[in-house]
């Protein structure tokens, strides 16, 4: 099979098109390297059936072009990272928004599987946890630019949805958790590469907040597979899927954890959000898949325990340094 990649110099997309091509299938990645880099494709470059277009899921005649090569779309591309949604909320709703309604509509001409990366943040301030794929979304208020982004992939999957009941254009939606491996930096806000650069590096772990809110950590291995098992499943489509690991760790013990891993005399230090984001910046509390539905449809859930995901991460940070 031939699978196009949006954001594939990214680090999902990345790992995706490594996979593809071990297993014997063409991937080709289209990314603008806003956010993605070369490097997380260079090893990938000269490989039978790989290709890259530089370029922008926002250029619909390109985009159309690259979709009507491709069996599958996968559309990773996107802004990313919470430092760059606060800091950028018009580039955040019109990258998002549009580039996803580009990509359906390429799509839509000869109904192309499109499977869609979204996000958690969808579930916004939701209290209930695990968060199921049925549940309400929580999203804070218009003025807070925090919510840009999970507003926009919720636009972005009722769009998705839409194509599917009103066009027939098959989709698959992902709601990825924190998801973390080798190839992933801290650039925009990841919070584990972030701690273990930090840690390596003997400088103070900052964790922002009183560091209580606590998240489920997912390697990227086992999101790849849950995406082409999901792919191989016709039951899948017009579907929504958890995609996350549920271990769940505070923020606080997670920077404990990375300095132990790490053998680093690195303090940790607590960091108020207004001085690390803005006045009054939201976050949740807690952030837990519910992996049931995913489980049921492909006999599968992400396993990777953290202490194994802390460790490729270390490996992966002291290569870099």
């Amino acid at each position: 099979m031939k699978f196009l990649i949006t954001g594939g110099a990214g680090f999902i997309g990345s790992h995706l098109a490594e996979r593809l091509l071990d297993r014997g299938d063409q991937a080709i990645a289209l990314d603008d390297l806003s956010t993605g880099s070369m490097a997380n494709i260079e090893h990938l470059e000269g490989r039978p059936g790989f290709s890259v277009r530089v370029g922008s899921a926002l250029d619909a005649p390109l985009v159309r072009e690259l979709v009507d090569r491709a069996d599958v779309t996968v559309h990773l591309a996107a802004a990313v990272g919470v430092r760059l949604i606060v800091e950028r909320p018009v580039h955040t709703i019109e990258t998002n928004v549009r580039s996803t309604e580009v990509v359906l509509d390429a799509a839509a001409k000869k109904q192309k599987l499109v499977v869609l990366a979204s996000t958690s943040e969808v579930y916004g301030k939701s209290s209930k946890v695990p968060f199921a794929e049925d549940d309400d979304l929580s999203l804070g208020p218009t003025t807070r630019s925090r919510w840009a982004y999970a507003c926009s992939k919720a636009l972005d999957e009722w769009l998705a949805l839409a194509y599917w009941n009103e066009k027939q254009v098959p989709v698959i939606v992902l709601r990825f958790f924190n998801t973390v491996g080798q190839r992933q930096t801290g650039r925009y806000g990841m919070v584990l590469p972030n701690f273990v650069r930090q840690a390596l590096k003997g400088e103070p772990i900052t964790v922002f907040g009183d560091g209580r809110q606590s998240r489920c950590f997912g390697h990227v291995k086992d999101a790849v597979e849950s995406l082409l098992r999901l792919v191989a499943t016709p039951a899948a489509v017009g579907q929504v899927f958890n995609i996350g690991a549920n271990e769940e760790v505070t923020i606080l013990e997670l920077a404990e954890r990375v300095r132990a891993a790490t053998k680093s005399s690195s303090p940790i230090e607590l960091v108020p959000y207004k001085d690390a984001y803005s006045e009054g910046f939201e976050d949740m509390l807690r952030r837990v898949p519910d992996v049931t539905k995913l489980e049921r449809t492909i006999g599968f859930r992400p396993r990777t325990t953290l202490d194994d995901i802390i460790r490729d991460v270390v490996e992966d940070q002291r290569r870099r340094l």
